[in-house]
């Protein structure tokens, strides 16, 4: 198991290595009072990048070959590294990001899940997506040959660790074990904001590898507080994928690098969105006190630092809409202010905050605290109309923020959704005859969202199979791919067809006698 050191060592990893940058120290700041914690930083240069992703190339046909129970029991072993760091690790997250202990300890618990979740998935196998259809010789007017079809990895991935999961999405993250699950080595951009969880996190990674007889360029962490380190990741030519959470800003800056290069590569970027909540007459009729109660403990969990908080709730003008939104009020009211991620998050939610409250017709129900480090909910109330005419409420806030948005009719509430941007979610309250009847909401929404909740709230995100993470841009930049649960490997891999190949020759996967035992398709019909 690993034993690492409760103050961080501030060097970048380098294929196992620890090696100093060369940019100016800097440390990790505490998200509550802003002192500076144990541990100097220093960026990585160009050349320490560079060297990190050759290594990362250069052990990628040795990686990609791992035997599966040899991958499967690396994966498991993170979760064990993991689980090793103790309370240093909470502590040291807790001081970088004002998170409490208990969410952290959830946290914690969910990335080694997820650890074990891609270890299932090596195991069972059918990620590979094997299709085979045989040989027909004698097939008129013109023989058809052998062809076999299955996904192989890209090669080195570049991760961007979020700034609010700083155990579950960030070093450890379905990104990074997803690509490891396919056989690509991984080079990831710490986050300054938890740099020093970040190389706890690493270390334990780097010994799972040693103790599983890795190649030593499979991983590398390296620092980067200044913007440039970042763009360099991602311009570098043997980078092949590239997967980043976080703003709309970074999210397109990191894109258009990708686009620009000589030979363009994906970028999988799940950015931002303001997750509508549609109210409709029913539901409010029935509980009208809950959907206040849940709406509140969504809109402000976290301190809204979550990429699934509802920032919209969207009814028709009613006496039980009117109700519903001062018991909204209310209860936010009562909220207290609690410590945001960084300093520069909770500038940036005040700064929002401000900006929408200058629209003309927004009426801004709860008081909001200025504090430097720390927010309290924040709600206001517009028209539709208001909403429609001013594309700055149609942003997201990040943090602990909703609009209360009436509309006239239902006809005005299905206009509205129509021109919604692109979102991670959209949630729905309905009785289920409404459900029905208003199927159109339905159907609009499944344009515009990635997942659709129906009677629920849209924080808290499972990590399984059936899990869709992504939506419309600029909810993310491929609304086809997902961020969280075992799909999240699909990012990493493309299709290669094998035509006319000897049986001895072929992956195992595509062999006749299907060596792995893992389900196929054959012929046009599902087959193990």
């Amino acid at each position: 198991m690993s034993n690492v050191a409760r103050e961080p060592h501030g060097a970048n990893l380098i294929a196992g290595e620890r090696v100093v940058g060369t940019g100016a120290s800097w440390h990790a700041i505490a998200a509550a009072g802003g002192a500076k914690l144990p541990g100097s930083f220093r960026d990585a240069d160009d050349d320490q990048i560079d060297r990190a992703l050759r290594l990362a190339d250069e052990s990628f046909d040795s990686f990609r070959a791992t035997p599966v129970a040899v991958l499967e029991k690396f994966l498991e072993q993170i979760a064990l590294e993991i689980e090793a760091l103790g309370d240093a690790l909470l502590q040291r997250a807790h001081e970088e990001t004002g998170l409490p202990l208990a969410r952290l300890t959830m946290e914690r618990g969910r990335t080694m899940a997820q650890a074990r979740m891609f270890a299932q998935v090596v195991r069972e196998g059918s990620w590979v997506d094997a299709v085979i259809d045989t040989a027909l010789p004698d097939r008129k007017p013109q023989p058809r040959p052998d062809i076999r079809r299955k996904l192989v990895p890209l090669g080195p991935v570049v991760v961007f660790g979020a700034s609010n999961f700083p155990l579950a999405i960030s070093v450890a993250s379905c990104d990074t074990l997803g690509a490891f699950a396919v056989g690509c080595p991984v080079v990831v951009k710490a986050h300054p904001s938890h740099a020093g969880t970040c190389e706890m996190i690493a270390e334990a990674i780097l010994s799972a590898g040693r103790a599983c007889g890795l190649p030593a360029g499979f991983f590398s962490l390296v620092h980067g507080k200044e913007h440039g380190v970042g763009l360099a990741l991602v311009r570098h030519p043997l980078t092949r994928a590239v997967a980043f959470t976080g703003s709309e800003k970074a999210g397109r800056a990191l894109f258009d690098a990708a686009a620009a290069r000589l030979e363009p590569i994906p970028v999988y970027a799940e950015m931002g969105s303001t997750n509508p909540i549609f109210v409709l007459p029913g539901a409010l009729a029935e509980r009208a006190e809950n959907i206040a109660e849940g709406f509140v403990q969504s809109m402000s969990l976290g301190v809204g630092q979550f990429c699934t908080q509802p920032g919209l709730l969207i009814g028709v003008r009613s006496p039980e809409f009117s109700k519903t939104a001062a018991s909204i009020t209310e209860k936010a009211a009562k909220i207290p202010a609690a410590t945001m991620l960084n300093a520069g998050i909770c500038a940036g939610f005040h700064e929002g905050v401000a900006k929408v409250r200058a629209i003309p017709g927004v009426q801004v129900l709860t008081p909001e605290t200025s504090e430097k480090s720390s927010a309290t909910p924040v709600v206001v109330k517009v028209g539709a109309r208001t909403f429609a005419a001013n594309e700055a409420l149609r942003h997201e806030v990040f943090g602990p923020f909703s609009i209360i948005i009436e509309c006239d009719d239902l006809a005005e509430m299905l206009a509205l959704a129509r021109n919604l941007n692109g979102q991670l979610t959209a949630t729905i309250h309905a009785t289920a005859a409404e459900l029905q009847e208003h199927a159109t909401l339905v159907r609009i929404l499944e344009r515009k969202a990635g997942r659709i909740v129906f009677n629920g709230f849209p924080t808290g995100v499972e990590v399984c199979a059936a899990m869709h993470h992504g939506g419309p841009y600029p909810a993310s930049t491929h609304s086809f791919f997902n961020s969280i649960g075992s799909s999240s490997l699909l990012r990493f891999v493309r299709p290669v067809a094998y035509q006319s190949f000897p049986d001895a020759a072929l992956p195992l996967e595509l062999q006749a006698s299907n060596p792995r035992g893992i389900v196929r398709r054959v012929d046009g019909r599902v087959d193990k």
